[in-house]
């Protein structure tokens, strides 16, 4: 894996001010840990929570607090980080051509000539094989469950190319740990860890939709399809509609993993959690402004506090 010595590495545009690739990562190793989106660490959140969601909510409703909880919370951790580089550095090797056409991604490593495609096969080929390493310390289920999501990882760059909905294929795909990590908690796939699973993607199709407002006129004028340019000046409508189903299929989660005569605090303490999910969904719909991109982009990152706010309820449900 070889840098290209005749182009600078060069910040991508995107990249939060002062994150810790740009100005304390050795300087070779910075265009592969921009393929990995390690300076927007957004998106690993984003796949990481759910999977803490399900570890949690298993935990409090049925297991309780052990350590192959703590070690499904770290493995998780660890997975989502090195999975979601993967993911990337796939997305950006099948997307080379159309990200050096946007004006937001035409600095992104391959594109910039940061990085050659075949130093970016590499890279992904060694973070999906430390991420592997991790998930065969899990059951031999949710083993079997991890190894499916690649066909989802693998699809989800070229859906944008034939239909309007791609941001339903990120859902599928980012949401997967939520399946997974119940599976991994519980011993079995339940009824709760799907309906985490289906919010999950609800959520997803709310802040990808207002990610994607970012570039319309870019995918517009090279033929890109996304929900935002699917629901234009619609698009409030269809985020408070996801924002509803995104609430109910959590609630309906937490319902079905308690059961009847379920523990009461545990319950109403996860409940808390999926109303504050909705609470903050809802704010985020009162400061959008599909125009701004500056505006986009910060209501988009402040879904990490989203999925915060559940994960430390259903911590609270643990405890109790």
């Amino acid at each position: 894996m070889t840098v290209r010595p005749e182009t600078p590495a060069a910040p991508v545009a995107d990249a939060i001010h002062g994150n810790w690739v740009d100005h304390r990562a050795p300087a070779w190793t910075r265009p592969y840990l921009r393929l990995s989106r390690a300076d927007r660490p957004i998106g690993t959140w984003l796949l990481l929570l759910p999977c803490w969601w399900a570890t949690l909510l298993a935990a409090a409703s049925s297991t309780g607090a052990n350590w192959r909880m703590a070690w499904i919370l770290l493995g998780c951790s660890l997975g989502a980080w090195l999975m979601r580089g993967a993911g990337c550095t796939w997305n950006d090797i099948t997307d080379r051509h159309i990200d050096g056409r946007v004006a937001r991604t035409r600095s992104r490593p391959i594109p910039s000539g940061q990085v050659s495609v075949s130093g970016a096969v590499i890279w992904m080929g060694l973070q999906a094989l430390v991420a592997f390493g991790i998930l065969l310390t899990f059951s031999t289920t949710a083993i079997l469950l991890g190894i499916g999501s690649l066909a989802l990882v693998a699809i989800y760059p070229f859906a944008k190319r034939f239909t309007w909905w791609p941001q339903i294929f990120l859902g599928l795909a980012f949401n997967w740990g939520a399946v997974l990590a119940w599976t991994a908690q519980d011993g079995r796939l339940g009824w709760p860890a799907v309906f985490l699973y289906i919010g999950g993607i609800f959520w997803t199709l709310f802040y990808d939709t207002i990610y994607a407002h970012q570039d319309k006129e870019d995918d517009a004028l090279i033929g890109v399809k996304s929900t935002a340019r699917l629901f234009g000046n619609r698009t409030g409508l269809w985020l408070w509609r996801f924002q509803i189903a995104t609430v109910a299929c959590l609630a309906i989660a937490v319902g079905m993993a308690f059961g009847p005569g379920g523990a009461t605090a545990p319950l109403l303490t996860s409940l808390a959690g999926v109303a504050g999910v909705g609470m903050h969904l809802a704010w985020q719909l009162r400061g959008l402004d599909t125009d701004n991109t500056d505006a986009c982009l910060r209501i988009f990152r402040s879904n990490r506090d989203t999925g915060l706010i559940l994960a430390l309820f259903f911590a609270v449900a643990v405890a109790l």
